[in-house]
């Protein structure tokens, strides 16, 4: 897989917590058969242990479909598996940190939350950023003032990264959150709590193809 021929259209990102007691691979599954085009595996609460071996069993499964694995915060973990990427927020280890361990082998995404997040994060070397929050969430709770379309828009005029929105998205907001410069939209809840988790995929990657035509 090319690290620079990545889809980031429509990018799911995992919690079990909001899974209702359904597996993550399960759900996993079910996002890809959607339409997802690039997955993060997202654990906060569980041993490294249990997070290396759920990522080596939905590594498995992505590898039959060619789609990327992002692990969230976890270089370690990341490397453990041989991942396609890791995901990195304000507050995980530096990029320029994670870079120096990882050389060119992996995708490096970092959380941007302001303007001067993004351009720090295009000049340390990111692949591509998430840009976040684009709206308020209850899925994450220690994330800064929702950036609106308007930051959005403003961080898209200052890099030239590949932007992925995350932050209270789901069917009737995302379509502007692509016309107003994000390259795809990263999803949780809307996803991974949906009652029919592969239709919730399929419906919102049509809305992401249909705003990308305008």
């Amino acid at each position: 897989m090319k690290l620079s021929n990545i889809d980031y259209s429509l990018y799911f990102v995992t919690d079990r917590s909001l899974a209702g007691g359904r597996a993550t691979l399960e759900i996993v599954t079910a996002a890809v058969n959607g339409g997802a085009s690039i997955v993060q595996l997202r654990e906060k609460q569980c041993s490294t242990l249990e997070f290396i071996e759920q990522a080596l069993s939905v590594k498995a499964f992505l590898k039959t479909r060619n789609i990327p694995l992002i692990i969230n915060d976890r270089v370690d973990v990341a490397q453990a598996v041989k991942a396609d990427g890791v995901h990195l927020g304000q507050t995980d280890m530096p990029l320029e940190t994670a870079r120096g361990i990882l050389g060119d082998t992996m995708l490096i995404g970092i959380s941007a939350e302001c303007l001067a997040d993004a351009i720090a994060a295009e000049k340390g070397g990111a692949d591509y950023l998430g840009v976040s929050p684009i709206y308020a969430t209850p899925t994450k709770t220690d994330t800064a003032p929702a950036l609106g379309l308007k930051g959005l828009r403003e961080i898209r005029q200052a890099v030239k990264l590949p932007l992925v929105g995350i932050g209270g998205l789901k069917r009737d907001n995302t379509a502007a959150v692509i016309r107003n410069g994000a390259d795809g939209v990263a999803v949780i809840s809307a996803i991974v709590a949906a009652d029919d988790p592969e239709a919730a995929a399929r419906e919102l990657l049509q809305v992401i193809k249909e705003a990308q035509k305008t």
